[in-house]
């Protein structure tokens, strides 16, 4: 029952902080020095990416209209505009796909702890207070409003800003891709958007990875812990996105940066202090 009750806080803050650019990697690894569950190192790892999913459908029913390409109404047809839509989400996903697959365990070895993330925290939260800065002075207005005016080549510019927090954890999937949007002129609400569209297959693709590198094999125990923390991260970020996406229509990302800055100043304190007792 203690268990359940950690996958519980843990779908919480997955599915608060995977659509906030606030890094969910720095967070779970946060709570889990404090709260952390009684399974093996490999469960551990595979949890953290697999409960993902569990949030990316959230995206995928409250989105549903702008990303699924065939209208089966009376006169069923197709989207052209949507199925181009996802040809330049999948152009965007090749960067991260390639060296997900070819350096997965690698990056998780030299950059999965506490220095890197609290770091990519940091110079990220850095990052958006200077953007929206720059932004403001200079009074720039978005030149990409719309899903349809994205380019490939634009899309394929975030995919790689997409493959900066596939190396480093902690700099935050949506953060990352947000920035390299902000960066290339579009749109707070286009580039939030983007970049949820851009969690579909990245999510379902590292999740799969994990789960066959895992091997698929469950204890009961273990099932449950799972499918717990992805059904509550699945409720909570329906409620975070909503939030989000009314937010960001009338603020900018100043606060998401200060908030990172002053986390991964926590991060680092904590751990010092921990490392040193």
């Amino acid at each position: 029952m203690i268990e359940i009750l950690k996958a519980v806080l843990f779908g919480i803050v997955e599915g608060i902080t995977e659509w906030l650019p606030i890094s969910s990697t720095g967070h779970m690894i946060l709570l889990n020095e404090f709260v952390s569950l009684d399974v093996s190192p490999e469960f551990w790892k595979m949890f953290l990416v697999v409960i993902q999913l569990g949030a990316i459908l959230a995206v995928v029913i409250l989105f549903w209209d702008k990303i699924f390409p065939f209208d089966l109404k009376k006169e069923p047809h197709i989207k052209k505009d949507i199925f181009t839509l996802w040809f330049k989400i999948l152009v965007a996903c090749v960067p991260a796909a390639i060296v997900g697959v070819l350096f997965d365990d690698l990056f998780d070895e030299l950059f999965y702890n506490y220095t890197c993330v609290a770091i990519a925290l940091i110079v990220f939260g850095i990052l958006f207070i200077v953007i929206e800065n720059r932004n403001i002075s200079k009074n720039k207005a978005p030149k990409i409003t719309d899903l349809s005016q994205l380019t490939y080549k634009t899309a394929a510019i975030i995919g790689v800003w997409q493959l900066i927090a596939a190396i480093f954890p902690g700099t935050s999937r949506s953060g990352a891709t947000i920035i390299g949007a902000l960066l290339l002129g579009v749109s707070r609400t286009i580039a939030a958007e983007f970049t949820f569209f851009l969690a579909i297959p990245v999510m379902f693709g590292a999740s799969l990875l994990k789960l066959v590198k895992f091997g698929l094999v469950f204890t009961t125990a273990e099932w449950t812990i799972l499918a717990v923390g992805m059904i509550v991260a699945f409720v909570v970020s329906v409620i975070v996105i909503r939030f989000f996406m009314g937010y960001i229509r009338k603020h900018d990302f100043k606060i998401f940066g200060w908030y990172r800055i002053v986390l991964g100043i926590l991060v680092l304190a904590y751990f010092m202090i921990f490392a040193r007792s």
